[in-house]
């Protein structure tokens, strides 16, 4: 009987390091998967982040390009109000010197 009693007793001994041991194996592989969601979950939130530093960045250089593009539109609708202004000036000057050659 008392070997029937240490087989038993050594059995559930085994089964229950065997259950633990299961236990802690299944417990690490939960964290490992859990540490390794959390990771991604962080990178995912870094991805979120820059993507939205890069809409703000291509806004305002998008912003920048429309002004640069304004102000050379602007200069040269100057330019060419400046040369109409100076035909005129000559065709002022060219009458003037047409009339003084008439008089």
């Amino acid at each position: 009987m008392k070997v029937t009693t240490l087989t038993t007793l050594t059995a559930i001994a085994f089964t229950s390091l065997l259950v633990v041991s299961c236990d802690q194996k299944k417990a690490a592989i939960d964290y490992k998967a859990d540490a390794n969601k959390e990771a991604i979950d962080d990178r995912k939130d870094q991805v979120t982040e820059a993507t939205a530093d890069a809409k703000e960045r291509t806004n305002v250089d998008a912003a920048i390009d429309r002004a640069n593009i304004d102000a050379a539109g602007a200069s040269a609708q100057a330019e060419l109000d400046a040369a109409k202004k100076r035909i005129d000036a000559e065709a002022a000057a060219e009458k003037a010197r047409v009339d003084a050659l008439n008089k």
